[in-house]
């Protein structure tokens, strides 16, 4: 199972990949806005230099034509590195260029995923990652669980070697959901990672534990302590 951090941010970078046994960084231009007016490749650069070479970074491009994505993938792997993973939407387009990409060797991620179909076309093509948006589909009353199901099921007919990287969550339980579907990676905001850690029984239950501790060895007393 491999967890992904879906962000640019820096901080958050640094801050989470010292909680979360991340796999990877994920990123689109969506993201990439947040962070303001960017040195795009340097910034991205950076991102590698700190999540190291064991670890993938995925990349998406920006243009909608197949030459212009083509011109973005070359342009990305140039100017970052050549493990990078491209970031390609399954559009007509864009399934094009990851026939292409994959033709060359280069790792490809197939985002932007609604249906089973666009998915079932990806794998044919050899795309690395299949990224479908989990909440996005519902919001389009498309079962995510059920897509991500039959998702699984044709990689395991077929031998492929692509992964499900469920990506689009707005709370645990839709991350939950999709590697209990069958999604073999996630790709999840901060804001989602958070929530895991805010039920208040778990601080709670720290809380007790530290109360039956103190009333024993004494107040702000540790293990290390004896």
């Amino acid at each position: 199972m491999e967890f992904l951090l879906d962000t640019a941010n820096l901080e958050e970078i640094k801050t989470y990949s010292e909680i979360v046994p991340i796999s990877g960084i994920t990123s689109n231009p969506s993201i990439v806005k947040k962070e303001g007016h960017i040195d795009f490749f340097q910034h991205m650069r950076t991102i590698r230099n700190m999540i190291g070479q064991d670890k993938s970074l995925h990349v998406q491009v920006v243009a909608t034509d197949f030459d212009g994505m083509l011109a973005d993938a070359e342009a990305i792997l140039k100017n970052i590195d050549d493990k990078v993973f491209i970031k390609v939407p399954v559009s007509s387009e864009g399934l094009k260029v990851i026939r292409v990409l994959k033709e060359r060797g280069i790792n490809v991620t197939a985002t932007a995923i609604y249906t089973k179909m666009q998915a079932y076309l990806a794998i044919a093509a050899g795309a690395d990652y299949l990224a479908p948006y989990y909440n996005r589909m519902e919001n389009l009353n498309i079962n995510p669980k059920e897509a991500i199901r039959e998702i699984a099921k044709e990689i395991e007919r077929t031998g492929s070697q692509s992964k499900i990287l469920a990506a689009s969550f707005k709370n645990v339980g839709q991350v939950n959901a999709a590697l209990e579907a069958g999604a073999q990676a996630s790709t999840v905001g901060v804001d989602v990672i958070a929530q895991v850690f805010a039920m208040p029984s778990i601080s709670k239950a720290v809380s007790d534990f530290t109360t039956d501790w103190e009333s024993i060895y004494g107040e702000n007393s540790t293990i290390a302590d004896l």
